[in-house]
């Protein structure tokens, strides 16, 4: 008899945005005329800048010549993109890394899920609430959880309330914890923090040989000075961190799949013993056994980001996002509306009105108006009586969703 992996019965009954999708799906077949705005699933609406299409183009091609042709890459990524990262987005900062402390992925989603598999079962987890929720499940599938409670939430993570008390920020931890996740800016609030508050987060994993795995997929979108955009602009973080970056939100990737993941040497795990390993040669264990890379014409692609053209074009995708979520965030304040972030990131975060339960809202929200967002409390409990807008509609819609908020609910 084959037995399942109970962990998997933990789980809710699916996914945060599959669960979106149904509810939108049963709403469209009793309302086929409906005109429906999704403002809720990250999803990108612009194309790929020009420059990365030419060159998706270009390395297409190769792959049809014998002479140009390109097998099996590198499972860790290709050196010219990692040559382009480096010199990119972290020297400008002051933040030195070896080419063999960047691995290329398919997506920020598949690491920051495959990355615990290096930890053992053991390890007290903490995390933010509310919270992406794929660091949660990735870990309730694995068995590091426990069982979830009456509220809500799994016994064994500890979890660290974003309340409009603490700045929509998490608190810290009043027991030690082992591993760490962190999202700034970040993904529901839209909030940052400043380069104090991340050295407090850095001196405690150092003090407790813990680990942060720090999700800075939006670092791009960070438009206000002396906010950092990465955990190693910030002194003794390569001893105990490790950042995932993505290309999904800052250049469209969200189709083509390209991410990054910084793994520095200095990071390290511990045995039962004590005896210290690096997480880095691990991570490229893992890697080489479970993935066969991300393919040629893609990695040459998100070379392109970084050109000049791509640099100029990739701009200005951010601040066309970015203006829609300047639109999102004044207009639901002029219209009375409490909400947060959408000035680093391109996500609002935005209080229910008249004490309305998060799922509640949402059927109101797609009833009423025809808009679509995300339930606060599909993020973790303390996002219960809020709720989630994205950017990444075409102007025109997000005008046209903001218009029907501001007159039919």
């Amino acid at each position: 008899m084959a037995l399942v992996n109970e962990n998997y019965l933990k789980l809710p009954g699916s996914y945060l945005f599959s669960e979106i999708a149904n509810r939108v799906n049963r709403f469209k077949k009793d309302h086929p005329d409906a005109d429906i705005i999704r403002l809720g699933i990250g999803d990108v609406t612009q194309p790929l800048p020009a420059a990365v299409v030419e060159a998706m183009k270009k390395a297409a091609e190769e792959m049809g010549r014998p002479e140009t042709f390109r097998g099996y890459g590198p499972e860790q990524g290709y050196d010219f993109l990692i040559e382009k990262i480096l010199e990119n987005d972290f020297r400008p900062r002051g933040v030195e890394l070896g080419v063999d402390e960047v691995f290329i992925s398919d997506g920020a989603k598949c690491d920051t899920a495959n990355f615990q598999e290096l930890f053992g079962l053991d390890n007290i987890l903490a995390m933010s609430d509310p919270v992406y929720p794929v660091y949660v499940d990735s870990n309730v599938m694995a068995g590091r959880t426990g069982t979830v409670n009456g509220a809500g939430q799994f016994e064994k993570v500890v979890y660290l309330p974003c309340t409009e008390e603490n700045g929509m920020k998490p608190s810290f931890p009043r027991t030690r914890v082992d591993m760490i996740y962190l999202c700034f800016p970040n993904n529901p609030t839209g909030m940052t923090i400043s380069h104090e508050e991340l050295k407090k987060w850095v001196d405690y994993a150092r003090e407790n040989k813990s680990v942060i795995l720090f999700d800075a997929a939006y670092e791009s979108y960070i438009q206000e000075k002396d906010i950092p955009h990465s955990i190693f602009e910030v002194e003794g973080a390569r001893e105990v961190a490790v950042e995932f970056r993505s290309f999904s939100k800052t250049a469209g990737f969200t189709g083509t799949r390209c991410a990054y993941t910084v793994v520095p040497k200095e990071a390290k795990v511990y045995d039962a013993k004590g005896q210290a390993y690096s997480l880095n040669p691990l991570w490229l264990r893992r890697q080489t056994t479970k993935f066969n890379g991300v393919s040629y014409p893609v990695q040459a692609a998100a070379a392109a980001i970084f050109s000049e053209e791509g640099k100029k074009q990739v701009r200005e995708i951010i601040n066309y996002y970015m203006e829609n979520a300047r639109i999102i965030r004044e207009g639901l304040e002029k219209a009375g509306y409490k909400v947060f972030g959408g000035i680093n990131a391109p996500y609002i975060w935005m209080k229910t009105p008249d004490g309305l339960r998060s799922w509640d809202f949402f059927d109101k929200l797609i009833k009423d108006a025809n808009v679509v967002g995300t339930p606060g409390v599909g993020f973790g409990a303390n996002g219960e009586g809020y709720f989630r807008l994205t950017a990444f509609a075409t102007r025109e819609n997000t005008q046209r969703a903001l218009e029907r908020i501001r007159t039919r609910m």
